[in-house]
């Protein structure tokens, strides 16, 4: 495992999609750094009447641009060169700060959504145009981005909208907005909608104070199935049709399966294909030492040098996940997150009545592989976004700032990863961040971490076996990084894309775009 050295960092510090470039937000600039040499390729400056707090910092999704949306205004600039400058202003009301705000279907175009669900707002920055809905239905910074979705490829946007106490589902064309289909769905307080990653099911379910019910929409809006729980509950909830219902939905990344997380241990595996139950995956709550399934326990001892090591032993006795203590004032239970890995044969889950415990599924033999007991609770589960059963842990807690763990089928239990040597900040600040590096699959997996002063990349490869790491025989960055918001740095011409507002659009009555749907039934016409 190789290092790299530590480069100075903010609390808002991110590498690109496609890991070629880290972009690092500073009170006045954004310095764009490459990978491959840790130098300055480029210096932002922002505005003198950009103020902050900081509601979103991004990439796009093809790396190109980069979003910071301050107080009163939305700036988006291309991240290596002066090919791209556009403001968003006044984006939501004087007074309130958007839910949420990000890039849509496109590098160019925004979304935001408003605090107490007044307006989903669509900015298109290369016509200069807006489009506004009113009423979206989730709203809290958490969950907005449940409230719409776009579909691949074709770019139509699902939204779902409340009005006069009725739940809305929207379809409107891109790049237009247009409206194109609308209906209400057969839901009391729906709570999230989605496509599917191959674009060919459009998911809604409702909220789990209503039980369990999925709906499954064809692409042009016709229902086709409706799930309202298994058919055979488990023995022991006795009181299930009365239960809480559907808390979590994941597709995996080829679409072939859907995960359904409810309030109990049981987790719902769907065939796409045919849209049916397929697999019903219960989390034990006893693990039973066997040949097929890893039961790993966390170790944590300390070093004659003082930083904590963490270790795993594999136990070879009966053992129960360390349950959350009761509390009453938090009554949530069953299944928080769902994680599938690239090649959707592994998931990763994580319950909240055990929150240091990881569970991994093996789908094909619809069977439990591997469970990873933490002694502190665990904040994330992320596979690698390329290289197959790879994943990323992160815990919470200060004996773990600093330190990751990765697992792959391979290993002797998760590996720990401490950069707490290599981030000087880490152990007095607390929490870091980590995420994978993206970068050519023929390389070992790469690692970010960063915390509110410095990140620091990790290869998880060996340099005899697997060659020089993604930053090659480079150490630490440039000393550019020093003069931040010097003088000196580059300056970015004014010449900003200004964007006014418009109108509420009523989805029922807007003309319908000439890029329709396709229609599922119109054979029946």
């Amino acid at each position: 495992m190789r290092f790299s050295n530590s480069v100075k960092s903010s609390a808002h510090c991110l590498p690109s999609p496609d890991g070629k470039h880290i972009a690092t937000l500073f009170p006045s600039v954004v310095n764009v750094r490459a990978v491959r040499s840790l130098e300055v390729v480029n210096v932002i400056k922002l505005p003198q009447d950009f103020t902050g707090p900081i509601s979103s910092f991004q990439w796009s999704r093809s790396s190109r641009l980069l979003l910071v949306a301050g107080v009163d205004q939305v700036r988006v600039f291309s991240a290596l060169d002066d090919s791209f400058n556009a403001t968003v202003r006044n984006p939501v009301a004087p007074g309130s700060k958007p839910a949420h705000v990000g890039f849509g279907a496109s590098d160019t175009e925004i979304c935001v959504v408003s605090s107490f669900g007044l307006k989903f707002a669509l900015y298109d920055l290369t016509s200069s145009k807006a489009v506004e809905i009113s009423s979206p239905k989730v709203f809290s910074p958490s969950a907005a981005s449940r409230c719409f979705s776009f579909r691949p490829q074709t770019r139509h946007l699902a939204l779902l909208t409340r009005a006069t106490g009725k739940d809305m589902i929207s379809i409107h064309a891109f790049p237009t907005r247009e409206l194109q289909r609308s209906w209400a769905p057969d839901t009391v307080d729906a709570q999230g909608i989605v496509w599917s990653p191959d674009g060919r099911w459009l998911i809604v379910w409702e909220s789990a104070a209503q039980g369990h019910k999925v709906l499954f929409y064809t692409s042009d809006g016709h229902i086709f199935r409706t799930w309202s729980g298994p058919g055979h509950p488990p023995h022991e909830n006795k009181d299930y049709a009365a239960g809480a219902g559907v808390r979590a939905v994941q597709f995996s990344a080829d679409a072939r399966h859907l995960a359904i997380g409810d309030h109990s241990r049981s987790l719902y595996i769907f065939n796409m294909t045919s849209v049916t139950e397929a697999i019903r995956l219960e989390h034990p709550s006893s693990l039973v030492p066997k040949d097929t399934v890893q039961t790993w326990q966390e170790q944590v001892g300390i070093s004659q040098a003082g930083p904590s090591i963490h270790t795993f032993m594999r136990t070879t006795q009966v053992i129960s996940p360390t349950a959350r203590p009761q509390d009453s004032s938090d009554p949530i239970s069953g299944c928080k997150s769902i994680v599938f890995d690239p090649s959707s044969a592994l998931v990763a889950t994580r319950l909240d009545d055990s929150p240091g415990t990881a569970w991994i599924w093996d789908l094909q033999a619809a069977e439990l592989r591997a469970v990873f007991l933490f002694h502190g609770n665990i904040a994330n589960l992320s596979w690698h976004p390329a290289i197959r059963e790879t994943l990323l842990i992160r815990c919470e807690g200060e004996q773990y700032s600093g330190i990751v763990f990765v697992w792959d089928p391979l290993s002797e239990g998760p590996r720990s990863v401490d950069f707490a040597q290599r981030l000087p900040g880490a152990k007095t600040l607390g929490r870091s961040r980590a995420s994978w590096l993206a970068h050519d699959t023929s390389s070992p997996p790469c690692l970010f971490v960063s915390d509110a002063q410095n990140y620091a990349l990790a290869s998880m490869g060996d340099e005899l076996d697997q060659g020089p790491p993604p930053w090659g025989d480079h150490g630490s960055g440039s000393p550019e990084l020093e003069r931040v918001g010097d003088s000196s740095s580059p300056r970015r011409e004014e010449s900003p894309l200004e964007l006014v507002p418009a109108a509420d659009v009523d989805p029922v009555g807007e003309d319908e775009d000439d890029s329709e749907l396709e229609d599922t039934f119109i054979y029946k016409r």
